[in-house]
C-alpha cells in the first residue's frame, strides 16, 4: 500500500507546509497530472486552483498493515532460524569436545613418553655391540685338560674342556663349575670316581683378548647346589689389568632383551673367523693348547656376542633363546642395561628357545667366599680329587 498526499510548496504561505490531500492507492501513478487527476477522482479537496507547479506529490509506502497470513509466516521464520541457531550451535559444541586438540601439556606427557621408549629401544638395539667391545678384553677363553684313573694305572679317561669366564674381582673368574671342575655332571667320570677311580686337572689356562700368553687359573670356590664356580688367576700383567665386569642388583623379568657373550665351539669358532691363511693352516688342527696359543700371538682370540630374549626366571635358573655351543659355558649374561644378570650354563639340544644360566645372585656368596681365601699367588696347574 503506497499514501499519496498533496502538499502545497508555495514558499510565500506563512507557516508550515501544506497538505491538501491524502489518499491511499495501491500502484503510485506515474506524472503529476494523474496525481491530481486521481485524487480528485478519490474525492479530494481542489488545491485551491494552484497550478500544478505550486504542489508536490509525495508516496511513502505503508507497512503498518499486515494480515494474519504474514504474521504466522515471520512467526515461523523466526523460529526456524532460532532453531537452526541452536542446532549449528550444539553441532560446534560436539566438534569441539572430539575433536579439539588435547591439552598442551597431556600432549607434552605422551611426547616424552614417546622419546623415552625410543630412546630404550635404540639402547637395546646397541646393547651387544657396546657390551662387546666394552667388555671384551675381560671375558676369557679357558683351555684345560682332565684325567680320570686308579692308583700306578695309565689314565682311564682323559678329556679335554673349552669353555668361558669373566673377570669378577681382583684375580678371580668366574665360570661354570663343569668347567673349572670338568668332571662334575661327567657320567662317565662320576662312576669311574665311585669305583675308586681319582680325577686329576692336568692343566687349566685362560686366554684373554690382547694378550699373547695364557694365564694359569685354579678354582678356589665351588658351589654345593649349582652350577658356578670361581677361578683365581696366577699373578700376571693380565690379572692387574683386566677390569671385573659390573654385576646386576636387580632381579630380572621374562621378556628382557639379553646378551651372551663367550666361545662357543672353543679353538674352531675363533679358528672359522681367522684371515684366509690362518684359517688355512688351523681349519684341520684339533681344540689343543698349541692352536689357542697361535690364535693369541696373532690377536685372535675374539669373543662371540649372540642376543635374544629372556624367556622365563624359575628360582636361579634362567631360561633365554640367545644360542650358545659347548666352548661357550661360563660366559656372561647381559641385561638391556649392560650388566650381567646370569653365567651361560647349557643348552637343550634341538630347542633354539633353551637355552640355560644361573643367576648372578648365586654367584656373589661364592664371589665372597673366594675372596676370603685369597690363596697364594702362585697357582698350581694339577688338582686331584679322591672318592
Amino acid at each position: 500500500m503506497w499514501v499519496f498526499e498533496i502538499r502545497d510548496t508555495r514558499r510565500d504561505m506563512p507557516g508550515p507546509t501544506r497538505v491538501h490531500d491524502f489518499r491511499t492507492v495501491e500502484e503510485p501513478p506515474t506524472t503529476l497530472q494523474d496525481n491530481l487527476q486521481e485524487l480528485l477522482q478519490r474525492g479530494a479537496s481542489s488545491p485551491d486552483s494552484l497550478p500544478a507547479s505550486q504542489f508536490r506529490v509525495c508516496y511513502m509506502a505503508d507497512h503498518g498493515t499486515q494480515t494474519e497470513e504474514d504474521l504466522v509466516c515471520s512467526a515461523w521464520e523466526r523460529l526456524v532460524q532460532i532453531s537452526l541457531a541452536v542446532f549449528l550451535l550444539i553441532g560446534a559444541g560436539f566438534v569441539a569436545h572430539y575433536y579439539a586438540p588435547p591439552p598442551t601439556h597431556d600432549l607434552q606427557q605422551k611426547v616424552d613418553q614417546l622419546t623415552q621408549e625410543v630412546r630404550q629401544l635404540q639402547q637395546e638395539q646397541a646393547m651387544p655391540a657396546l657390551v662387546l667391545n666394552r667388555y671384551r678384553n675381560s671375558i676369557c677363553y679357558i683351555y684345560g685338560v682332565y684325567e680320570v684313573g686308579f692308583p700306578h694305572q695309565r689314565p682311564t679317561l682323559r678329556v679335554r674342556v673349552s669353555g668361558t669366564g669373566f673377570v669378577v674381582g681382583g684375580r678371580l673368574l668366574a665360570t661354570n663349575r663343569h668347567v673349572a671342575e670338568p668332571w662334575y655332571g661327567d657320567a662317565e667320570a662320576t662312576g669311574l670316581i665311585r669305583s675308586g677311580a681319582s680325577a686329576r686337572l692336568e692343566q687349566l689356562s685362560a686366554f684373554f683378548p690382547g694378550f699373547a700368553t695364557p694365564v694359569n687359573i685354579a678354582p678356589v670356590a665351588l658351589s654345593g647346589d649349582a652350577d658356578l664356580a670361581v677361578l683365581q688367576m696366577e699373578d700376571s700383567t693380565a690379572a692387574r689389568q683386566l677390569q671385573p665386569l659390573p654385576l646386576a642388583d636387580k632381579s630380572s623379568s621374562p621378556g628382557e632383551l639379553v646378551t651372551v657373550i663367550g666361545y662357543p665351539m672353543g679353538v674352531l669358532g675363533m679358528v672359522a673367523k681367522s684371515p684366509p691363511a690362518v684359517y688355512d693352516r688351523l681349519a684341520f688342527r684339533r681344540d689343543d693348547m698349541n692352536a689357542a696359543s697361535e690364535l693369541a700371538a696373532l690377536s685372535l682370540i675374539r669373543p662371540s656376542a649372540t642376543y635374544g630374549h629372556l624367556g622365563d626366571v624359575v628360582g636361579e635358573k634362567l631360561i633365554y633363546d640367545a644360542p650358545t655351543a659347548h666352548g661357550g659355558s661360563g660366559g656372561p649374561v647381559f641385561d638391556s642395561h649392560g650388566e650381567v644378570i646370569g653365567v651361560n650354563s647349557a643348552y637343550i639340544d634341538g630347542f633354539s628357545g633353551g637355552t640355560l644360566g644361573v643367576s648372578v645372585k648365586a654367584l656373589k656368596p661364592l664371589i665372597l667366599a673366594a675372596e676370603k681365601k685369597q690363596p697364594s699367588p702362585q697357582i698350581q696347574t694339577a688338582s686331584r680329587v679322591t672318592p
